[in-house]
């Protein structure tokens, strides 16, 4: 194992997982929800780059001496029980899910990324950006509400659902794994509770980049 710091197996553990099950999940939604090839195929495009983001993380566990499948291992059951929780039941819904609620999950993250060696951070950036992500639901959610504004209570319900089931993920994480939750504390003495108010800013910017309207 490198000298690198306690946790950052840890960190680059979830996030392999997250985009490996990500790459799986997005394929599975695209061939079951997308009422267009032209949808299908732009969601299996993003399937494809968050397959290209799971190798570089595998790739960058084995450089600092880790072995990908015990990095995984612990967040497996997490992982695939929010996915189990937040299954959609038609496109919107996945378009909502692929967007704000995995969105708020990486910047959970991020935020852990913030303290760790800037080899490691540029990877952790490069693989958390999401901008594609973003024009892609933005475009069809927006054309969505444009043409039934009705969608706008049902689909912020769900983003809402969406969110209090990433954070529910983040804090079983974190409890499970106090190395990985070290990096998420300043050195200046900054609480977690300060960090949760970051991601829910977050949050409500993702929402508005949707046209949705975010609840209490």
């Amino acid at each position: 194992m490198s000298d690198s710091r306690p946790g950052v197996a840890d960190l680059l553990g979830v996030l392999a997982y997250a985009e490996l099950t990500a790459f799986l999940r997005l394929a599975e939604d695209a061939a079951r929800h997308a009422p267009t090839l032209t949808d299908r195929a732009e969601l299996g495009d993003l399937a494809a780059a968050e397959y290209a983001h799971f190798r570089l993380l595998r790739d960058r566990l084995v450089s600092i001496g880790a072995d990908p499948e015990e990095a995984m291992a612990p967040f497996t059951e997490a992982l695939d029980g929010w996915h189990e929780r937040t299954a959609p039941n038609d496109w919107m819904e996945a378009l909502v899910k692929a967007y704000v609620g995995t969105g708020i999950a990486l910047d959970f993250y991020r935020e852990a990324a913030a303290r760790v060696d800037e080899e490691t951070q540029a990877l952790v950036e490069e693989v958390l950006a999401d901008e594609e992500r973003c024009r892609f639901a933005a475009e069809r959610v927006g054309a969505a509400l444009e043409k039934d504004p009705v969608l706008n209570g049902r689909l912020a319900l769900w983003a809402r659902r969406m969110v209090g089931e990433a954070l529910s993920q983040g804090r079983r994480v974190a409890e499970a794994r106090p190395e990985l939750a070290a990096l998420l504390v300043s050195s200046d003495g900054e609480d977690v509770t300060r960090m949760f108010t970051r991601l829910t800013e977050a949050h409500g910017r993702r929402m508005a980049a949707l046209g949705l309207t975010p609840g209490p």
